[in-house]
């Protein structure tokens, strides 16, 4: 189907008002934190791990290393320790404790607003970079991870193959005003109805106008 301006603002609506009436999921509830230190370290240790360990792994590492300063001086080892059994843990490890000391050396000791600075971190790319400037700073972005490339489109919204895409694509179609939020309620979206696999189409209150573009099964 064609997603019409007026039919944008609907679907913004009712993500919204989902959103709203909905049990936060874990990660959200630490994003919704809004410090820019503590969703950069939190998004680093989210990719390719579940929401539920990044939040844990996330609250185990702030109790001993709340900022960069502290953070920078764990032993990698000891970073590992604390953010396992998430994804790659070593190599986060690692990452982490190299963007505590390049935040002191040349930011200060604070996150920089600034989307090239957050690229320029060590294992710091364009989702998290995007996700610190939109929730930490207030300044518009369009974080794009899994959940919102999927279900956008899946919805028809958008016709792309990678995040970057899929980015460029809703900056072209959403409002500039839903460019901070938009990630907020579709990850919230895809992990309570939109799933992966076997979507909740039955209580989707989105299936009336959904074309479910490349859904093979659903509930």
């Amino acid at each position: 189907m064609s997603w019409s301006p007026e039919a944008i603002g609907w679907l913004l609506q009712e993500l919204a008002r989902f959103h709203a009436g909905a049990k936060p999921t874990t990660l959200a509830t630490l994003e919704r934190e809004r410090d820019p230190f503590r969703l950069l370290v939190a998004c680093v240790i989210s990719l390719r791990t579940k929401d539920a360990v990044t939040a844990q792994a996330a609250a185990r590492l702030f109790s001993h290393a709340p900022d960069p300063q502290t953070l920078s001086a764990l032993p990698e080892s000891r970073i590992a320790q604390l953010i396992y059994p998430a994804g790659f843990y070593r190599t986060k490890a690692r990452s982490l404790r190299r963007i505590a000391q390049e935040l002191l050396a040349r930011h200060g000791g604070r996150v920089p607003a600034d989307r090239e600075a957050l690229l320029a971190l060590p294992g710091v790319g364009r989702k998290t970079a995007n996700l610190v400037l939109g929730l930490g700073f207030g300044i518009p972005a369009i974080c794009v991870d899994t959940h919102v490339h999927r279900i956008v489109n899946r919805l028809g919204l958008v016709a792309t193959r990678t995040p970057e895409g899929t980015e460029a694509a809703l900056e072209a179609l959403l409002p500039r005003e839903a460019w901070i939020p938009i990630n907020d309620w579709l990850v919230t979206f895809g992990q309570l109805v939109c799933t992966p696999t076997s979507p909740r189409c039955s209580r989707c209150p989105l299936a009336s106008r959904c074309p479910r573009v490349g859904v093979v099964r659903h509930r």
